[in-house]
C-alpha cells in the first residue's frame, strides 16, 4: 500500500486513495501521494539450505527490480559505464560487490530521472539471515550489510526508507553508522495500532466483504494480539486471506510465513523437553513468564534456549498478555489459528521423530475419554513403548508421559483442559483431563485423573508372581494416592459431578510391562 501511495511512476494510483480515510487527514499528506520514485524489494522467498542458492535468490530479486526500471536504459539518464553496469546486473554477470551496491546506484539513477528523491521500501529483510543461521550465517550477514547499509547510509538520493523484519539484528551491525534511524517494534506504543487491523477496521472489512455473520469465528481465529499499549489487534495477513475466499473456511494462514520452519525445528528438537512442557500450558490457555531480547543473534538459538520465546513473540506465534518488569513479559497464545499451528507441530514431532502415528493417538485418546478401557490399554501400551524407544533411557521417564500429554493435547485439546503435575486437593497428580463442555449429546463427560508410577523391568531371577506383586504394589500406591490426596477436588471445583472410579488399574497390572 505504501508503494502504491508514493509511487510517481503510477500517477493513476492517486484515484485508489481518494475518498479513503487517508485523503481526509490533511493537505500535506495528499501532497506526498504519487510524488516519489519507489524502490520496493521483498526477501520473503530468499531462503535456502546453502549460501550459493540463497545468493542466487537474492540476486534474482535485484534483477527483477532492475527489470522494472529498465526504461532508464532507453534515454540519456545513464552514462555509458552505468549502462554497462546495469546490463551486467540484468544479465546476472555482475560481481558480488556490484550487487551489494545495486540499491544505492538505483536510487541515484531514479533521482536523476524523476528529479525527485526516492522512497525505499524493503520487506522481510531478515529472511535470508533466518535461513542462514546454521550453515552460512557470516556470508548472509556480510552480504546483507553491504546491500542495506550501502543504500541507507549517506545516500543523498534517499527521501525516506522503511524496512520491515521480524527482529532487529543489531549486534551484527547491519545498520551501524546510520543516522536518523528510528526502530519501532511490537513492544513500542508508537504505531502499535498499525501492525494489524483494529476492531473498528475489522467491522468495516467484514461488512464490505459480506462476512459479518462470521464475526465471532473471525475473532476466535485471528484476533488477540497486543502491540505496545494496544490490545485486540487482528492478524492482517490471515484476515485478508480469509475474506478473499471465505467459502474455503477458516485456515491457518500464518503457518506459511518465513519463520515457521525455524520455529518448528526448535520445538521439535530432542532436548526441547522444557519448551514442549510449557507449550502444554500455553495450549491450555495459560501464560508463561519470559524475558524478551530485542538484540538477537540467530546462531545463539542453539545455545540460548530462552531466545526462542523472543522469536515466537516477534513472529506472531505468541503475544504479550502483561508486562511484568523491564524485559520480562507474560506471554500467551493469541488465538485459535496459532493454537492449531502448535497442535499440528506437536503431532508432526510425535509422528516424524517418535514415530507415533496420528491415527493411533486419535484412537487412543478417544478410547480414554469414552471409557473404552480395554481398547485404550492396547494403544497406550504401544505409545509408551515407542516413546521409550525414542528417549532410550529409563532416566528420562518423565519425558515419556510429557510426550503422551502433548499428544493428548494436540488431539483433544479443544474439548478438554489437560493439565500435568499440578496441585489438587492435598498433593500433585500426573495428568488430569477436565472436560470443557460438561454435557455432550445428553451424555455427561468424564473428568479423568491419571497417576503414573514407574517400576523396574522384571529381573532375571524374579518369578512372574514376584514381578506381579511388585507391580500391584505400585498400582495400589497410585490409586491410594489419588483417593488419599483427593486429586479429584479440581474436577469437582470445575463442576464435574463425582460418580465412580471407572477404571481401576489393580485389575490390569500388566498394562505396561516395560
Amino acid at each position: 500500500m505504501l508503494r502504491y501511495f508514493f509511487d510517481k511512476s503510477e500517477p493513476k494510483n492517486k484515484q485508489l486513495f481518494k475518498g479513503l480515510k487517508i485523503w481526509q487527514t490533511n493537505e500535506n499528506i495528499k501532497h506526498h501521494c504519487c510524488k516519489y520514485p519507489v524502490i520496493y524489494l521483498t526477501f520473503k522467498d530468499a531462503k535456502a539450505d546453502i549460501w550459493d542458492k540463497c545468493y542466487e535468490l537474492i540476486v534474482s530479486e535485484i534483477v527483477n527490480l532492475y527489470s522494472e526500471h529498465d526504461y532508464l536504459l532507453k534515454n540519456d539518464t545513464l552514462k555509458n559505464h552505468e549502462k554497462n553496469k546495469y546490463d551486467r546486473i540484468l544479465n546476472e554477470t555482475a560481481s558480488e560487490t556490484e550487487y551489494q551496491e545495486s540499491l544505492k546506484h538505483l536510487c541515484k539513477y531514479l533521482e536523476r530521472y524523476y528529479k525527485e528523491k526516492v522512497v525505499f521500501l524493503i520487506d522481510e529483510y531478515d529472511t535470508p539471515i533466518q535461513a542462514s543461521y546454521k550453515d552460512f550465517y557470516k556470508e548472509a550477514i556480510s552480504f546483507m550489510r553491504g546491500l542495506l547499509s550501502g543504500a541507507l547510509k549517506d545516500n543523498s538520493s534517499l527521501f525516506r526508507g522503511i524496512i520491515t523484519g521480524i527482529l532487529r539484528v543489531s549486534k551484527e551491525s547491519i545498520f551501524s553508522g546510520l543516522n536518523n534511524i528510528s526502530v519501532y517494534s511490537i513492544l513500542d506504543n508508537k504505531f502499535s495500532d498499525k501492525f494489524g487491523f483494529t476492531e473498528t477496521e475489522i467491522k468495516k472489512i467484514i461488512t464490505d466483504f459480506k462476512v459479518d455473520t462470521k464475526y465471532l469465528q473471525i475473532k476466535k481465529w485471528y484476533n488477540g494480539y497486543k502491540f505496545g499499549n494496544t490490545s485486540g489487534i487482528y492478524n492482517p495477513w490471515s484476515i485478508l486471506n480469509y475474506v478473499v475466499e471465505p467459502n474455503a473456511g477458516f485456515k491457518t494462514f500464518w503457518t506459511y510465513t518465513s519463520s515457521n520452519e525455524l520455529i518448528k525445528e526448535q520445538i521439535k528438537k530432542k532436548d526441547a523437553v522444557g519448551i514442549r512442557a510449557e507449550m502444554l500450558e500455553l495450549i491450555n490457555g495459560e501464560t508463561v513468564k519470559k524475558d524478551l531480547e530485542e538484540n538477537f543473534v540467530f546462531p545463539d538459538l542453539d545455545t540460548k534456549k530462552k531466545l526462542l520465546w523472543t522469536l515466537l513473540t516477534y513472529s506472531g506465534y505468541l503475544t504479550i498478555n502483561n508486562e511484568i518488569s523491564r524485559k520480562k513479559y507474560e506471554l500467551t497464545i493469541p488465538n485459535y489459528e496459532i493454537k492449531t499451528i502448535f497442535q499440528d507441530t506437536i503431532l508432526e514431532w510425535l509422528e516424524d521423530d517418535i514415530k507415533i502415528k496420528q491415527s493411533l493417538l486419535e484412537n487412543t485418546a478417544n478410547y480414554l475419554v469414552n471409557n473404552e478401557i480395554t481398547k485404550f490399554e492396547s494403544g497406550f501400551k504401544q505409545i509408551i513403548g515407542d516413546t521409550f524407544s525414542y528417549y532410550d533411557s529409563s532416566k528420562n521417564h518423565e519425558y515419556v508421559y510429557h510426550a503422551y500429554i502433548l499428544g493428548l493435547l494436540a488431539i483433544i485439546g479443544d474439548d478438554y483442559i489437560i493439565k500435568s503435575n499440578k496441585e489438587s486437593g492435598e498433593g500433585r497428580y500426573d495428568i488430569m483431563l477436565i472436560p470443557i463442555v460438561k454435557l455432550r449429546h445428553g451424555v455427561a463427560q468424564h473428568g479423568i485423573v491419571i497417576e503414573i508410577k514407574q517400576t523396574e523391568k522384571q529381573q532375571g531371577n524374579e518369578s512372574n508372581d514376584e514381578f506381579a506383586k511388585r507391580v500391584n504394589k505400585q498400582i495400589k500406591e497410585a490409586t491410594n494416592q489419588i483417593d488419599k490426596n483427593k486429586y479429584y477436588k479440581e474436577l469437582i471445583d470445575n463442576k464435574i459431578e463425582p460418580d465412580k472410579k471407572v477404571f481401576d488399574l489393580e485389575k490390569r497390572p500388566h498394562l505396561v510391562n516395560r
